[in-house]
């Protein structure tokens, strides 16, 4: 009631109200990310959780938290060591390569000590800029 007297706490009341519904669909969507990246859970346990959660959507998610969720953190940080894993991984791979600047510079190097001719040289570095 105090709230409609003053519109100023009306807008509050609804920022309010906005906030915590985006939060509680923010905590579903990880609930159920959460539900099928989870690699110890069959796919009947999983499928249970997910009726759980959609058919009694407050009790389900909580639940749920109250359950599992000590291991949610613990997936949510195995993912991130995955994906830093494989990006260091192709990291390493390119700088190891070299690029066309070290090509050209063997090639350089072999024209110097005779192993290939000025022709072949020109040749050969064509193909690289190419």
């Amino acid at each position: 009631m105090l709230a409609y007297d003053y519109p100023l706490l009306g807008i509050f009341w609804t920022m309010l109200i906005c906030f915590l519904w985006i939060a509680w669909i923010i905590l579903v969507f990880r609930v159920f990310v959460d539900i099928f990246r989870s690699h110890d859970l069959g796919g009947w346990g999983k499928a249970l959780w997910s009726i759980v959660v959609i058919l009694l959507p407050f009790l389900g998610v909580f639940v749920y938290l109250l359950a599992r969720g000590h291991g949610m953190a613990e997936r949510d940080l195995q993912v991130e060591q995955q994906s830093e894993a494989a990006y260091q991984d192709y990291v390493r791979s390119v700088a190891a390569s070299g690029g066309t600047a070290d090509e050209l510079a063997k090639l350089v190097r072999l024209r110097d000590d005779g192993a290939i001719s000025a022709a072949e040289f020109d040749r050969q570095k064509a193909e690289l800029l190419s």
